[in-house]
């Protein structure tokens, strides 16, 4: 008797597994992604001088006064401060992050904004034309 007891439980479980697993992939493929597409450039963009405070406020002013300092314009980022001590601050938008989970659907938030400095190695490994 035990031993049946057992096995119903374990194909309930199951079968409430499996019934879950598919109610969340209907709901996944219904739900409509909040950004689907690029908004226009206009809403990517920030006031020069607002961008420029907010990439450096990735770094301890030490290092971000001294720093180069990128801004997002009309054909891509551009420096917008020459530093001197290697290290490059920009604000990265949402398509810079990863492509999977909540990024990937907030790829086109033209909201997303995010202050990033990177040490002299790194920045070595990046220009302008590659942000």
């Amino acid at each position: 008797m035990g031993q049946k007891i057992v096995a119903v439980i374990a194909l309930g479980t199951f079968a409430l597994v499996i019934g879950l697993g598919k109610l969340r992939q209907t709901q996944a493929r219904e739900a409509k992604a909040p950004y689907p597409s690029m908004a226009t450039l206009d809403q990517y963009l920030m006031e020069r001088n607002a961008e420029i405070a907010m990439a450096r406020s990735a770094a301890p002013e030490s290092i971000s006064r001294d720093a180069d300092v990128l801004v997002l314009g009309r054909h891509g980022y551009e420096t917008a401060v020459k530093g001197k001590n290697g290290f490059v601050c920009v604000v990265e938008r949402g398509w810079m992050g990863p492509f999977d989970g909540e990024f990937a659907v907030n790829f086109w938030n033209h909201k997303l904004r995010g202050p990033l400095c990177f040490n002299p190695p790194a920045a070595r490994s990046i220009s302008a034309d590659d942000v």
